[in-house]
């Protein structure tokens, strides 16, 4: 069995910016191609990606990130996988460091690492030792972070909810509740802060100014805390005023409008 699948999710106008690591015998990488208007995208730009012997793709008819998660995670040929968007470059050492980890430790079905921006920045606050995920401090997680044992979470039923992340109307969020889904399941994950990718300095989670901004957060916490959802978006908004917008914002989002 492969140690590694490399999951990619891109839509068919944007296979051309995906930039795998240099192959090895024990990795293999997956194509997720979300193209519901079939268009043509194999061209002379994509020769040296589809000469290699490691490539498998899959094209869906439908959109939404989540969706092509999911298909990643039912055809991962890897021990492991570690998901990824068109736009990241992988560090080979830390992915090799993070496989390392999970296997002396399979209690974990999930590693979650950070990542750096193009100037070799940490891209958030990560924390500075390894720690138990739990709900309350894993809603931060970006895909690109994110290595599963892919077993275990097809063992656990644990799929991505396809209501929530880019391409959905709820385009936030799919990440923090795949690990709290998994988490609810009986699985066990953790943060170690290894370095597994490079990303742009714009993501999706650094979106802020807006109503939709604002609400796509909002539901968020609501499908992970039900009724005591209003609790904890308080106190997230309160260390995340500004960036809401101020204290009228933060009382609408509060109330989840």
């Amino acid at each position: 069995m492969l140690k590694l699948t490399l999951g990619y999710s891109t839509l068919a106008e944007r296979v051309g910016n995906i930039n795998p690591p240099a192959q090895r015998p024990d990795w293999n990488v997956t194509i997720i191609i979300q193209n519901p208007k079939n268009i043509a995208w194999r061209g002379e730009g994509l020769a040296e990606l589809m000469l290699r012997e490691d490539l498998q793709i899959h094209e869906l008819e439908s959109v939404g990130v989540a969706k092509s998660r999911n298909q990643a995670i039912w055809q991962a040929k890897g021990e492991y996988l570690v998901f990824s968007d068109d736009d990241i470059e992988f560090n080979a050492e830390g992915l090799e460091k993070a496989i390392k980890f999970l296997d002396d430790n399979p209690q974990y079905s999930l590693l979650l690492g950070q990542a750096v921006d193009p100037a070799g920045k940490l891209r958030k606050s990560y924390p500075e030792v390894q720690q138990e995920l739990t709900k309350f401090n894993s809603a931060r997680a970006a895909t690109y972070e994110m290595i599963i044992r892919v077993e275990a979470i097809r063992q656990l039923g644990v799929w991505f909810d396809e209501e929530f992340g880019a391409g959905a109307k709820n385009y936030l969020g799919d990440e923090y509740i795949f690990i709290v889904d998994l988490l609810a399941a009986g699985g066990r994950a953790v943060f170690v802060p290894i370095t597994l990718a490079t990303h742009p300095f714009e993501s999706s989670g650094s979106r802020w100014g807006s109503r939709k901004d604002r609400r796509a957060r909002a539901v968020v916490f609501t499908r992970v805390f039900g009724p005591l959802a209003p609790v904890i978006r308080f106190g997230f908004g309160l260390r995340r005023m500004r960036e809401l917008g101020g204290p009228h914002k933060f009382l609408l989002f509060v109330l989840g409008i």
